[in-house]
């Protein structure tokens, strides 16, 4: 039986996967878009190029990753019955790391983050029909919490339908949680909600180029616009993937949701464009 990891080609998803493979010999179901296993197997590979050397990479492609070629948004992922049904037999838990990140665009955010989780929660569904869901672990964001300002706000009371949200990917992610609380009532689940994710303490290498010149734009201006005591939330995402791989598998968690954040120790704005300048 293996894990239903999505968005392993993804910036999380990839750390995750790397983690899962590295720390916890897990075998791994992955949805991978692609149109040829060829095409497949070379995405999957440039997204864990950082993670893992050839040999092993090619060696664990051969005894312990499934690639099913489908997309998030497709009925069934747009599998071949033939694929989806050895999905859901070869799957004994889920975890959801796809969405789409783009905050201005309300239709990709109700597309992939809405109808590509009712897909997954489908397939969880299915699988705790015929033989038990283990744990569905699904990523979500600290941005669930709604416009907010000078408040600590713990796990158990981010969500308020009340509140402005600050843009469609924050709102689309809320209601992921609310349907993954409603549809698996009784499924052990794990919420994750990670704030600003940038860097790997491990290493200098970065995939997230924009990110990058973002802030080194930011700590050459003349004048900040922001507030030099304003604090910002933000986490390297080894502790981000580390932190999921790790309760995912647990029989047991203390807790049903997670705030992967810096919280109280954020550093300010001045100290973040004072180390990149």
């Amino acid at each position: 039986m293996a894990i239903f990891l999505t968005g392993s080609t993804g910036y999380i998803g990839a750390h995750v996967a790397a983690s899962l493979l590295r720390d916890y010999g897990a075998p791994l179901n992955l949805l991978v878009r692609a149109r040829e296993p060829q095409e497949a197997e070379d995405r999957l590979w440039r997204a864990l190029q950082l993670h893992l050397d050839f040999k092993t990479f090619y060696e664990i492609l051969q005894t312990r990753i499934r690639i099913f070629r489908g997309d998030l948004t497709s009925e069934r992922f747009g599998l071949t019955e033939d694929d989806y049904y050895r999905l859901v037999h070869t799957t004994d838990s889920i975890i959801h790391c796809a969405a789409s990140l783009n905050r201005k665009s309300e239709k990709s955010c109700l597309n992939v983050n809405l109808r590509g989780t009712l897909e997954v929660i489908k397939l969880g569904l299915q699988v705790d029909h015929y033989h038990g869901l283990r744990r569905f672990s699904h990523v979500s964001t600290v941005a669930v919490a709604g416009k907010r300002q000078d408040e600590v706000v713990t796990e158990d009371n981010s969500i308020d339908w009340n509140r402005s949200d600050y843009d469609p990917y924050a709102r689309t992610k809320k209601f992921c949680e609310h349907m993954i609380r409603q549809l698996l009532p009784e499924v052990p689940k794990t919420i994750f909600r990670p704030s600003i994710v940038l860097g790997d303490s491990r290493r200098p290498e970065t995939t997230q180029f924009e990110m990058v010149r973002a802030f080194v734009f930011l700590a050459g201006l003349p004048v900040l616009p922001l507030r030099a005591k304003d604090r910002v939330d933000i986490v390297n995402v080894d502790f981000v993937a580390d932190a999921i791989a790790t309760l995912h598998v647990k029989e047991r968690t203390s807790y049903d949701t997670y705030h992967l954040s810096s919280g109280r120790e954020s550093q300010t704005f001045r100290q973040i464009t004072e180390s990149l300048s």
